[in-house]
Formats: C-alpha cells, structure tokens, sequence
C-alpha cells in the first residue's frame, strides 16, 4: 500500500494535519482551563472580600456573647452570600469549625456528600492547617466524583483569629471543559478523514500526469524513440520534468540514429575491401595456367585490400575504445613543434608522389602535457587529408606556434573545398563531403580520420575547427592548452 506515491502524500498530509490540529486543540483546551481557573481564583478573592465586609456589619448587631455572636454574624453573612457551587466555612483558633453553610439553608444550597467528602479528606485537613500566614492561599481539593477548589483568609474577631474557607464546585467548570475536549476529538477526527479523503483524491489528482507520462514513456522504445511526451504546461514542475525527459529522449535518438548510421556505415566500408579480396582470391583459383607475374599482382592487390581493411577495423577499435572511455591516455611533457616536423617528414613521400609542396613553419616551441602518439596521429590525419584531396601541383602548409593561452597546429590545402551545406557534418564518422573528396580507386579513406582527430584534440582539453574552406582551399586548426612559451629560433 505504501509503494503509492499518492499514499505516501496523503498519509504525510494527514500526519501533518493531525500534529497541527493536536498542538492548536492542546493549546487551546490549556489556555481555556487556565483562564477558566484565573477567573474563579478571582472570584473567590472578591467573595471572600464581601463576606468579611458582611461578617463585621453582621458581628456588630449581633448579641453580645462571644461564641454567639461569630456564629450569629457567620450565619447571616453565609444566608446573604449562599450560592449552590460555593460552600463557606468559618474555622475557630484550633481550626474547629466554628459555622459552616453545609446542610444550614434551603435545598437549593450545595449539602451532598460531596463536600461532606471533601471536608473529611486529608487535602483539605492539610490544607487548613498550613494557612498559618495571614496570606490567601489557594489549593484544588479532590473529593469522590467531584472537584472543589479552596480558598481560605484570616481573618479577626472579637480579638481572636479566625480562618475563612470557601469551598468552590468545579463540577460546572469541568463539564465545560470535558465539551471543548470532546468538540476537539470530534473535530480533529472528522477533519483527519475530510484532509485524508480531499488529500487522496487532490494527490491522485496531482500524480495523474505523472502517471500518463510513465505510460506514455513505457511504450516508447528503440523502435518508436521519435514520440514524445505531452507537455501542458512548461512552466510547472511536471511540464519541466516532461521537457527534460524529451530532452534525453532527443539525446538518446540521436544517439540510436548515429549507431546505426555508423554500423551501416561500417558494414559498407568493410564490404567494399571484403569483396575485393573474395573476387581476387576467386580469379586466382579458378584460371589455369596463370604466370608468376599474374599471383605477384593478385597478391599485391589482396596485400592493399588487407591493409586497407586493417586500418579501417584499427580506426574503428579507435574510436570504440574512445567512446567507452577505455582508451589509455598518457600524459607527459611533448614538445609540438617536434610532433608536427616529425609528421611533415613522414608525409613527403605521399607530396612528392602527387608533386605537392609541402611547407613547415614550427619555429616556435610549444610544449603541451599529453599523448604523444596520439598527437601525432592527430596531426598525420589532418596533413593525410590535406595531401589526399589536393590536387597534382598543389600545396600544403603546416604551421606550429604557441600564443599566451593555447599551441596551435594550423594545416592549410590547396584543394577544392568543402560545399558549404555539408561543412558541419565533416567530423561525423565515415563522412565524405562530395566525389572530390571521397575515395579514388584504392587511395581513399573510410571517412574517420577527421573524427579520430577530434577525439584526439578533446580527449587533451583541446578543440579542432575548420577555420575556413572555399574555392582556393581548406584550412584546419588544432588549439591545445598549454604554457605558451613562443621563442624565436630553434637549437
């Protein structure tokens, strides 16, 4: 049951509301009490103030025995101040009662046994023989069934002193009290199951979207990633929550449409070589009599094929590799301007091939923390494509130098450029931009040297953009972060 979310929420609410509801009653029903309890301690005082004022008119008209006279004067005094919830007593020196309105008046006056009670009880005995002081005191006095609060004073007659006993029935004040507890109960109860209902229903209400999204979303799958969850409104929290899970969903589309479009990709690029080698090695096995020459050159075409296939299916383990983040990546102090003659040195046989100049301007030192085989072969790749997709005659410029913030490595052709339209997709794996520029017989390339060299340059905290590309040629650039240091020269 408590696996609802919705559940959850409403026994929270009600929780809360109960705790609420508990504290406010409680205070309440305290606040209540206590003031009811101030007010009849007042009361008192000013009760006990009449009969005093009464007792000593009384006393002055009363015969002139001693004894006579405080029972006279007490009597008439209790007649004039009688009250069904009040009981008065007047207790002599020793604490004997000298007069007392229990059973003196009509049936109208409080004479039960509860004050019988009360008066035999060890609370009210103790109570009258610690008021000593001349100070009012004050004390609740439990009898039976009921409840009384006391209120004594001395006070002096006939040069004696006497102590006056008020006995106050609480029993009106308590059925009071036991209402408001019992309106409370009530209220708290039928306010917890008004809160637990309307809260289940608003919660239901509340987790609707959220439940139509979780349907909506388990039938999405690799099939059917371009549906999307309605969003009603963007601004709430759900609406937010939608547009985040259709923001991954888009991610994750993307992400199934690039695997998919690289395994066909793949799958075209290693048919091509495959086939070539299936078809060689077919026409070598089934004509008779060929010569040395004939197997030399079936040989070397199946050598090419092989190697062609090699390097595809080692790009491929590449950019695998790199994309789990499983490729070990060492780092250690290269200098770049080393990396780039280095490169530059073991492409001029495929310059010279095509009579393509090839320049080197890495005069400057930059040294950058990294991979060095790696940056090499970030740097092969771009001056392969420079050299490859120029034409007979052309040029290729490469160019290394250190600013206060980056190395930068700059290779710049000769070639016929890339269309505009197609130069944001250069970087997507097995990508060729037009005829010019894809493979030639068995010179061309699979189309993954560009993404290798981007994962080389972000893998060192780097960029690589093409700069520009147009009529007159192409130009990449590579950005390294690094100290900067540029000197003039070289040792």
């Amino acid at each position: 049951m408590f696996n609802s979310v919705r559940v959850r929420l409403t026994v929270w609410y009600s929780a809360v509301l109960a705790v609420v509801l508990v504290l406010v009653s409680a205070t309440t029903y305290f606040i209540v009490q206590k003031s009811s309890m101030q007010r009849t301690d007042g009361d008192l005082a000013v009760l006990a103030d009449s009969f005093l004022v009464t007792f000593q008119a009384e006393l002055l008209d009363a015969p002139n025995t001693p004894g006579s006279a405080i029972l006279s004067a007490a009597q008439q005094s209790m007649v004039e101040h009688r009250s069904n919830n009040d009981t008065f007593l007047v207790l002599g020196p020793g604490r004997e009662i000298v007069a007392s309105s229990t059973g003196t008046f009509s049936p109208g006056v409080r004479s039960d046994r509860s004050v019988a009670s009360a008066l035999a009880s060890r609370e009210f005995q103790s109570f009258t023989k610690m008021r000593e002081s001349k100070e009012a005191g004050l004390e609740t006095i439990r009898a039976e069934h009921s409840r009384f609060r006391a209120y004594s004073r001395q006070f002096q007659a006939n040069g004696q002193n006497y102590l006056l006993v008020i006995l106050h029935s609480l029993h009106a004040q308590y059925e009071v009290l036991e209402t408001i507890r019992l309106t409370f109960s009530w209220m708290i109860l039928l306010g917890l199951l008004l809160a637990g209902t309307g809260g289940y229903f608003l919660a239901r209400r509340s987790m609707a979207p959220v439940v139509a999204m979780g349907a909506h979303a388990r039938r999405i799958g690799a099939t059917n990633l371009h549906e999307r969850l309605p969003v009603l409104n963007a601004n709430d929290e759900l609406g937010q929550l939608a547009t985040i899970f259709n923001d991954l969903l888009n991610r994750l589309d993307q992400s199934f449409e690039r695997q998919r479009r690289f395994i066909a990709d793949a799958s075209h690029e290693l048919r091509t070589p495959l086939a070539i080698l299936r078809g060689e090695a077919e026409v070598a096995m089934s004509q008779q009599g060929r010569t040395a020459e004939d197997y030399l050159e079936s040989l070397q075409i199946l050598h090419e094929e092989t190697s062609r296939l090699i390097k595809i299916v080692e790009d491929l383990f590449t950019l695998t590799r790199a994309d789990s983040g499983q490729y070990p990546i060492s780092q250690e102090d290269v200098y770049l301007e080393e990396v780039v003659a280095d490169c530059a040195h073991s492409v001029r046989t495929l310059a010279r091939e095509k009579n393509i100049e090839l320049s080197v301007d890495a005069a400057s030192e930059c040294l950058v923390r990294g991979d060095r085989e790696l940056l090499r072969r970030m740097i092969l790749n771009l001056l392969d494509n420079a050299i490859k997709y120029s034409a007979e005659g052309g040029r290729v410029d490469v160019a290394c130098l250190a600013t206060t913030t980056a190395c930068e490595v700059h290779v710049t052709d000769t070639g016929p450029g890339i269309p505009p339209d197609l130069r944001d997709r250069i970087f997507e794996r097995f990508f060729r931009a037009d005829p010019a520029r894809s493979r030639s017989g068995r010179e061309g390339g699979a189309g993954l040297g560009l993404s290798i060299a981007l994962w080389i340059a972000q893998a060192h905290h780097g960029r690589l953009e093409l700069v520009c590309s147009d009529w007159t040629g192409t130009h990449f650039a590579a950005f390294l972060p690094g100290p900067g240091i540029a000197r003039t020269g070289t040792d």
